[in-house]
């Protein structure tokens, strides 16, 4: 079965109606205050985790050198583990 022919007018019309559900829906999300991207995660979630894995590092080779590391004891690992869950949470965010 051939398909009906399609009158200009409504099809400018139809290609303006898209228009507008575009522009409302990018509207909306910035009345909501929701960012676009979220630029800032990746490189929060990075120099998060990047600061867990060293803090487990330098709290295994230096624990007798800095006197803070070793008042803490094991809980420098618990520490770690925990900017390490953090930075995971914080990839969530991501879109």
């Amino acid at each position: 079965m051939p398909e009906s022919k399609v009158r200009p007018e409504a099809a400018a019309k139809k290609r303006l109606r898209r228009l507008e559900q575009v522009a409302d829906i990018q509207a909306e999300k910035e009345r909501k205050g929701v960012p676009g991207g979220r630029r800032w995660v990746p490189p929060l979630f990075g120099s998060v985790l990047l600061l867990g894995v060293l803090w487990i590092v330098v709290a295994n080779i230096a624990i007798k050198y800095i006197p803070f590391m070793a008042a803490l004891g094991n809980w420098n690992v618990l520490i770690g583990v925990a900017l390490i869950a953090i930075s995971f949470c914080l990839m969530l965010l991501w879109k």
